[in-house]
């Protein structure tokens, strides 16, 4: 694992990371928020270094699970971390384009992640690696693509859990309209209490009627720069090492 690093998620479960494919808040914050049941067959796509996945896989939910990641080093770690942690009858990788139609078979999944590419096209800073290119800016796909590959992944009233910026907010809802998912339950994220959101949660439903459910913010820590109770519930196992 030449150049790879090990980070413990607790529970027993190691995700396997780099300089170019690591993780973050938001990440952890979506695979709670999508709460997938412990028989759904689940896909993350754009999967990174699969933190989703080996959240899923720590918790015992899902009865299998298909990281989509179209860059072949993010493959190769979560590839190392199925080795590592054993999970080679659960967790499946693909290396492949979420906007390949063929890529994975239709109409196939319970539920559907993403953690997507938040800013536009060559906007703020461009100097820095490819790989942190694609995952921070739309090159390799738009929000759009992404919701229509859900729908075509998803049996009909299955489920599209996305995080994202506020600001892509009616991106969002009209992507996910546009191609046949409807906007079910959202969950602003704030750092502090009174503090704009800086993160939005968001499940669409395939096929589903109109009608939304705003949920209470989630703030993230307290007066005093602790996390909040409900913030370390969020992240489960992994609070020990926040």
């Amino acid at each position: 694992m030449d150049g790879f690093k090990l980070e413990a998620l607790g529970g027993g479960i190691t995700a396997v990371i780099s300089d170019d494919h690591s993780f973050g808040t938001d990440a952890v914050l979506l695979a709670s928020f999508t709460a997938p049941k412990k028989n759904d067959i689940a896909c993350d796509m754009g999967s990174g270094c699969g933190i989703i996945p080996l959240i899923w896989c720590r918790d015992g939910l899902c009865k299998s699970i298909t990281a989509l990641e179209i860059q072949r080093k993010a493959c190769e770690q979560i590839k190392e971390a199925v080795k590592l942690n054993g999970l080679s009858e659960k967790l499946f990788v693909v290396c492949g384009d979420l906007r390949d139609g063929n890529v994975l078979p239709e109409a196939s999944f319970d539920v559907v992640s993403m953690n997507p590419p938040y800013k536009a096209p060559m906007s703020g800073k461009t100097s820095i690696t490819e790989a942190a290119l694609m995952a921070r800016h739309e090159v390799t796909c738009k929000f759009s693509d992404a919701a229509k590959a859900a729908s075509k992944l998803l049996k009909f009233g299955g489920r599209f859990c996305v995080c994202h910026r506020p600001e892509r907010l009616a991106d969002v809802v009209c992507a996910m309209r546009d191609s046949g998912i409807e906007l079910k339950r959202i969950r602003t994220v704030a750092h502090k209490a009174g503090a704009r959101p800086s993160l939005i949660l968001a499940e669409g439903k395939k096929g589903a009627k109109a009608g939304t459910i705003i949920e209470p913010v989630l703030v993230l820590k307290d007066e005093n720069g602790n996390y909040t109770d409900e913030a370390l519930d969020f992240y489960g196992l992994y609070r020990n090492d926040i």
